[in-house]
């Protein structure tokens, strides 16, 4: 791309719930393929976060490809805040919500309320992503909608308040199981959980697929008005998440904080130009590679880039031989407990968050961990914590896919040996080094 002006984003990022109509700088060859990154907050793949998207699954997974092994992990600014390059922005302040909120426009502030028809966040990030494909007469441009579900406080538009009525969160693989090999932070968890952690539960995970309806609903308006502009056979859309979610798995009621793949792993559905319909490719993807994917479709050579991941445009459009791409990866989080003991929880003390319900916590200074996640040849997770114990722990997903047995104890220490040092060449990568 020669100059700013010469793409144009609608932008929502998870975190932030940023909406940005903008233009990106760039060199090299212009292209003629636009961009659109539908990005939700806290959607799941392993307990059924994708079921209410029958839309979704048609109009991008059916029609282009599906890549079950893609993980996850999110930034912001104030009102008055706008990257430079964009043409339109506009960002929640603060965390997410979907009634009563307050956005920056482009920098001025904006203040929303409580109105179905006007301040509903899905459906306002949907009608100004039409708006603006409607009178974007320059492509290619680059959209991005990250609307805020299925984060909490899970307020469902008012059409949907009602649906999955029954709906209970599964209770196969780890529900309701106690981590007794695991991090003391999942070990503290209460088995069986108490009924109200239950009853907890069950209300958010029918709640959160509720909001996801509407973003099911933003794909089908989206994936339309393209098509109807003529613009859907030369753009790539691209469906994801941040991270994955739990909702009861080793008695641990709700969050996003833990290593295991029922937090990390998140959807990845892709369509567009030269993209066969119905398939589905088993490489692993990373969030980080969404942007150099992003730089390859725009003509940009992302071997000259300093960026961790790597473009898999290759894999979208050419038949590439799972051995030509990454063989394992790095997860890592660091936790942010409180300084201050919860006052709903003094007993526990000071040190961890995310205590509700029945003070059972779901996160604490220490859950700090960095993992080898391994595909290839065998599916291992090796972690280590940051802690006084140094606490390891080892699954191996081909034996045991929901990460019941801790083997860290159990398998030749060589193995160990090396996936710590396999761990700590990931951590130090960097740019190309991460690539190779």
């Amino acid at each position: 791309m020669g100059h700013p002006a010469s793409w144009a984003a609608l932008l929502v990022l998870s975190a932030a719930w940023q909406l940005v109509l903008g233009g990106a700088a760039g060199g090299g060859r212009r292209s003629p393929h636009n961009i659109v990154l539908i990005l939700t907050d806290d959607q799941d793949t392993e307990i059924g976060g994708m079921t209410p998207m029958k839309k979704t699954q048609v109009l991008i997974g059916q029609a282009g490809v599906s890549f079950p092994n893609a993980y996850g992990h999110p930034t912001a600014g104030g009102v008055q805040h706008v990257p430079l390059g964009w043409t339109y922005w506009n960002g929640l302040v603060g965390n997410s919500r979907y009634y009563n909120y307050t956005l920056s426009a482009n920098g001025r502030e904006e203040q929303h309320g409580q109105s179905y028809q006007d301040d509903y966040l899905t459906d306002l990030i949907t009608n100004r992503s039409l708006e603006f494909l409607q009178k974007w007469s320059h492509p290619p441009f680059l959209m991005v909608l990250a609307p805020p579900a299925a984060h909490s406080p899970w307020t469902a538009a008012p059409g949907y308040a009602t649906a999955y009525s029954t709906t209970k969160a599964p209770r196969n693989g780890s529900f309701n199981v106690h981590g007794k090999d695991k991090h003391w932070l999942v070990r503290q968890a209460r088995t069986p959980m108490a009924n109200t952690s239950i009853e907890f539960l069950d209300k958010a995970y029918r709640e959160r697929w509720q909001t996801l309806l509407s973003v099911d609903d933003l794909v089908e308006r989206v994936v339309g008005r393209l098509k109807a502009l003529d613009l859907l056979a030369s753009t790539y859309v691209f469906y994801t998440s941040d991270n994955g979610y739990h909702a009861g798995q080793f008695s641990l009621p709700i969050d996003k904080r833990q290593l295991y793949e029922f937090d990390i792993r998140v959807p990845l559905l892709v369509r567009g130009p030269g993209i066969k319909a119905n398939q589905t490719r088993l490489e692993p993807i990373l969030n980080i590679d969404l942007g150099p994917t992003f730089l390859d479709i725009a003509g940009l050579n992302v071997s000259q880039t300093a960026m961790d991941g790597q473009s898999f445009l290759p894999l979208l459009v050419t038949p590439v031989q799972p051995s030509a791409w990454r063989a394992d990866f790095l997860v890592q989080y660091t936790g942010e407990g409180h300084l201050t003991a919860d006052p709903a929880c003094p007993a526990l003390g000071p040190g961890v968050s995310q205590c509700f319900p029945d003070c059972v916590c779901e996160d604490a200074f220490n859950n700090t961990y960095a993992c080898v996640r391994a595909l290839h040849p065998h599916s291992l997770q090796y972690c280590e914590f940051a802690d006084r114990q140094a606490f390891v722990e080892l699954y191996n997903l081909t034996a045991d896919p929901h990460q019941l047995h801790n083997v860290a104890r159990s398998v030749d220490p060589t193995l160990l040996e090396a996936l710590n040092q396999r761990l700590i060449k990931l951590q130090a990568c960097e740019g190309p080094s991460c690539r190779a």
